[in-house]
């Protein structure tokens, strides 16, 4: 028998939804105070607007909803999944009031895309779009790369245990520090010492290119912003294509690595520790899967002769196929050069290193190393027990910060994740070829979006069916949850439904 949530349940969730609205609302001053500064009034009232919506809606829900009792696993998981969406819609006010998306609906699917470090956009005439809103969309990136609810859990959630089902149901299951509190302040820690420098390395990149000062270091500040949370986002419409510059594209592959690195290996490599990186079960299967997914998009463009020497081909392919790996989603080529230019097995390649992705607990979508590694290692295993003598038994280890032993609940955890963003990967592809779309096309697409990662092949325009947009926010937003938070809240809108 299903049993029908309380109103003490429905009180719980929207007094913790309420504390998250409100510490999305905050971080809505920065970009009015960058239109201020650039005396873009207009830009500046359409944040204040979205401000003043979020903060009106965070206060009702908390006065309303006050309780002073911890989340449990349930309501926990229900306050994340519900925490994107409303992010998405009051993230996406003010991108809808500048007038540079066609619809609600585009705002919101950039609104989604930024939150879960996509990069996939609808933008129209981006080259022209204000520095406040442009801020707002790689500052997006930022707060979703670390995550929505650790700015609540950060500031404004005070019980542990409340905090750690928060924490666990937006796709962290690891803990740095004691506390996940202080786990989610060391987060913030690492990402602000890193955009620091990298926004100072990256500015001084763009003012050697000729850029002027100001300019240089507000690119510099949004393509860190985008490349260390993984996300595809730039300033300008020709994406990193636009600077034509190889410094640009050292800096943001090294960024683009940080971001897909785990947050707890991060510490260690603070703390000294760097041996751990290639001892590291993630790290190690990370360089094999990018070594052998270049070697098939090298072959791919080789056999399609689309740069004349060996120099080109790396610089172009290797840029796309890590950019892809890490799920960021920056482009050094024009959206319809993958279908018109690159040869299927080209592409196969980069949908093959997208819908692998990065490292658990890190910025980065889609399957992740650590899964991959345990699922090889169980491969492995299942070899042995045929090859030696029955009685032989085998015992398999991996290296994750600490040496594991390989259990089946594990590899069962890890074949469950992995069966379930295929499928997700399958269903945006259905919708494409449904409408229209090439399989192939359609397909990377699909992985771009459910893996989070926001290279596009031209299928992502503003002229798309809204069937599809809505299908690739589905997609965004599941596969950047990893989808326990989804089902549980599909399972507690069937509970109200059918419960007794």
């Amino acid at each position: 028998m299903i049993l029908k949530p309380q109103l003490k349940d429905a009180k719980i969730i929207g007094y913790y939804l309420g504390k998250v609205i409100l510490g999305l609302a905050f971080t809505m001053l920065v970009p009015a105070l960058m239109g201020l500064a650039k005396a873009e009034i207009g830009p500046a009232l359409d944040f204040f607007t979205g401000l003043e919506i979020s903060l009106i809606l965070g206060l009702l829900l908390t006065w309303t909803c006050f309780v002073e009792v911890d989340l449990n696993w349930m309501q926990g998981m229900i306050v994340v999944s519900l925490s994107w969406l409303v992010a998405m819609a009051l993230g996406a006010i003010p991108l809808y009031l500048s007038g540079h998306w066609a619809s609600f609906l585009d705002a919101c699917f950039d609104s989604m895309s930024g939150f879960a470090t996509t990069g996939l956009t609808l933008a129209q005439d981006l080259d022209h779009l204000s520095f406040a809103h442009n801020l707002w969309r790689h500052l997006i990136m930022f707060i979703g790369g670390q995550g929505i609810v650790i700015i609540a859990i950060s500031f404004f959630v005070k019980g542990f245990s409340g905090a750690f089902k928060m924490y666990v149901g937006e796709a962290r299951d690891e803990k740095i520090l004691p506390n996940v509190i202080e786990t989610s302040r060391f987060i913030w820690l690492v990402s602000l010492v890193y955009l620091v420098l990298g926004t100072l390395a990256l500015g001084a990149a763009g003012i050697s290119g000729g850029m002027r000062p100001f300019n240089a270091f507000f690119h510099g500040a949004c393509l860190f912003m985008a490349a260390f949370d993984t996300g595809g986002f730039a300033p300008q419409s020709q994406n990193i294509l636009y600077y034509h510059n190889t410094i640009f594209e050292l800096i943001t592959i090294v960024i683009m690595v940080l971001g897909a690195i785990n947050f707890k290996l991060h510490y260690h490599i603070w703390m000294g520790n760097r041996k751990e990186i290639i001892r590291n079960i993630e790290m190690v299967t990370l360089f094999v899967t990018i070594g052998a997914t270049f070697l098939i998009t090298a072959a791919g463009l080789a056999q399609a002769n689309v740069y004349p020497g060996a120099i080109a081909l790396f610089r172009k392919g290797f840029y796309q196929l890590i950019s892809g790996h890490t799920g960021t989603g920056f482009q050094t080529i024009y959206a319809a050069q993958f279908s018109l230019e690159w040869s299927q097995l080209a592409l196969t390649g980069v949908i093959c290193a997208m819908a692998l992705g990065g490292a658990v607990c890190s910025t980065t979508g889609a399957i992740k190393m650590l899964r991959v590694g345990i699922i090889f290692k169980a491969l492995a295993e299942d070899i042995k027990r045929i090859i030696l003598p029955e009685k032989a038994i085998v015992v398999q280890k991996f290296h994750h910060i600490k040496t594991m032993f390989l259990e089946d609940k594990l590899v069962r955890a890890a074949l469950l994740i992995t069966l379930a963003y295929i499928v997700l990967y399958g269903l945006g592809t259905l919708v494409g070829v449904y409408y229209g779309y090439p399989f192939l096309n359609s397909l990377f697409e699909s992985t771009s979006a459910a893996a989070n990662v926001g290279l596009s092949c031209g299928i992502t325009q503003a002229g798309m069916p809204a069937a599809l947009k809505a299908t690739y926010i589905f997609q965004m937003w599941a596969g950047r949850l990893e989808f326990m938070s989804v089902f549980t809240l599909i399972g507690f809108f069937i509970a109200v439904v059918k419960g007794k």
